[in-house]
């Protein structure tokens, strides 16, 4: 396994990541602890050390049976979770301010069965509290030892931009990383994200880099969706033509070169300089190690000439 210093901080973590927002049975899934200790231990022997989850994922669950399936192993992981989802009904029990941020973290280490976080993530924006309420909050959980590093999820560039000239004015402790949706099939966050990441030493944590299973070839043009599949009943935009056209050219592409386009959809992600670990769900074994298998493939400058033509509908 590829490790990959998380933004400009010191701490390394694996290419690829495990995302958990299935654990607990959130998307129809991993209902039993058993079953997520087993992905999460055949991770860790593959040498994948970042685990990322949230307090929201199905009500904290997911942090529970993380905290289970670690116990012996807890050093060899770096818990990425999450903060600013409603868990409680009440004026106070959602959102990025002091009180919020201080009750949730004490949960958190509680269902995680630890007493530190190695990466603590504001979930999204809170337009109802100063980014410097939150940047002091989060300053003091690090330095009270609780909290290792901090980083941020579905932050604008400005956002991410104004949250780290606030840390910077102020001396405080700076988001090290941020997690966007980013993939082959949605390429926003290069607009304005990646090239703010890439000038401040910021690391991405893609979330989504299969498009919710689109790229993984499981969907074929003019046939229904796989029961039981994500894209099952919604096909959230991905089942156009123009689409299906670009799959296949990744497809044949991958297929050339004896790989399959699910390994070629984390290889390009791992190509983008500012990207530290794709995070990616895993309900089997085999999925994790599928997952694994693309963090040895380096693509060439010409190899991403080319995939920028496909991408581009050429």
């Amino acid at each position: 396994m590829e490790y990959r210093r998380l933004g400009n901080s010191g701490l390394e973590v694996s290419a690829i990541g495990l995302g958990t927002n299935n654990f607990g049975g959130m998307f129809g899934s991993m209902y039993e602890p058993e079953a997520c200790a087993v992905v999460v231990n055949r991770a860790l022997d593959l040498g994948i050390n970042m685990i990322d989850t949230s307090n929201s994922y199905t009500a904290g669950v997911s942090e529970e049976f993380i905290g289970r399936a670690l116990k012996g192993r807890r050093h060899e992981a770096i818990i990425a979770t999450k903060v600013s989802s409603r868990m409680a009904d009440g004026p106070n029990n959602a959102g990025n301010s002091r009180a919020h941020i201080m009750s949730e973290v004490e949960n958190s280490l509680r269902r995680l069965e630890t007493d530190y976080i190695d990466l603590y993530q504001i979930h999204r924006p809170d337009p109802n509290t100063p980014i410097e309420e939150t940047m002091r909050a989060l300053d003091d959980l690090v330095k009270s030892g609780k909290v290792r590093y901090i980083g941020s999820s579905n932050f604008a560039a400005w956002q991410a931009c104004e949250a780290y000239w606030t840390a910077e004015g102020l001396g405080l402790t700076k988001f090290v990383s941020d997690q966007p949706r980013y993939s082959m099939m949605y390429r926003a966050p290069e607009r304005e994200l990646v090239p703010f990441c890439d000038e401040y030493g910021v690391g991405i944590l893609p979330f989504f880099p299969l498009e919710s299973g689109f790229l993984t070839g499981k969907y074929r043009r003019g046939q229904p969706a796989p029961e039981g599949t994500r894209l099952a009943g919604r096909d959230r935009g991905m089942f156009t033509d123009a689409n299906f056209d670009i799959l296949e050219s990744l497809e044949a592409f991958a297929q050339e070169r004896g790989r399959t386009v699910l390994e070629l959809a984390f290889a390009w992600l791992l190509a983008k300089p500012s990207v530290s670990s794709v995070i990616a769900g895993a309900t089997k074994s085999a999925q994790i190690e599928a997952n694994a298998a693309a963090a040895d493939w380096s693509l060439s400058a010409e190899d991403m000439s080319q995939l920028d033509g496909i991408l581009a509908g050429e």
